[in-house]
């Protein structure tokens, strides 16, 4: 397994190894013991999968109080995926990083709690997983804007997305109150 730091500390891109012959291949997606020498030492607590057509957007979304780290891969398609910091206080805050995770290129991406997450697919399809360290909470989930012109997402968007009416109605990083967003604890 390879395990790139991206511009963010914390934010980190895995590339499982393949083990393949002539009937296919065979990766492990996760193994609690390499992936915590990783820099990855969460504990599981749901998987999610979520099939979306071309030009869908979902996001940018996280969880506060109860914050979720998640571990992100697409199993079908093609995303372009991105975490943002919204950490008050952290160095980084408001800085996103991006990255294609394919069913061809088998990547992952651990996004940790504190930040945003959201994805466009740039397939036909996508059937997206990802693994998370927290249940899913109603009352404490926040949505960032995924066009806000502070964190100047560059998307590789041809068109409007196809967005829920929570994103298309979710404020922008600087409109939401202070309280409602994650802290940096160094």
């Amino acid at each position: 397994m390879k395990v790139l730091e991206t511009e963010i500390p914390g934010v980190l891109l895995v590339e499982p190894e393949l083990h393949g012959d002539r009937r296919g291949w065979f990766m492990e997606s996760w193994q609690a013991r390499r992936y915590a020498e990783a820099g990855i030492p969460a504990a599981f607590v749901q998987d999610n999968l979520a099939l979306s057509g071309h030009g869908v957007l979902r996001g940018l979304h996280l969880q506060h109080p109860h914050s979720q780290g998640k571990l992100v891969q697409v199993l079908l398609g093609e995303v372009f995926d991105v975490a943002v910091d919204v950490r008050r206080g952290s160095p980084t805050f408001g800085r996103w990083v991006g990255a294609l995770l394919s069913a061809e290129n088998r990547r992952q991406l651990w996004v940790p709690p504190g930040f945003a997450h959201g994805y466009l697919v740039t397939s036909e399809k996508a059937l997206f997983s990802y693994k998370c360290t927290n249940y899913y909470r109603p009352e404490a989930e926040l949505g960032i804007r995924w066009d806000d012109p502070e964190i100047a997402i560059d998307w590789p968007v041809v068109g409007p997305p196809l967005l829920s009416a929570r994103d298309e109605a979710a404020p922008l990083l600087g409109e939401v109150p202070p309280g409602r967003l994650p802290e940096f604890t160094g």
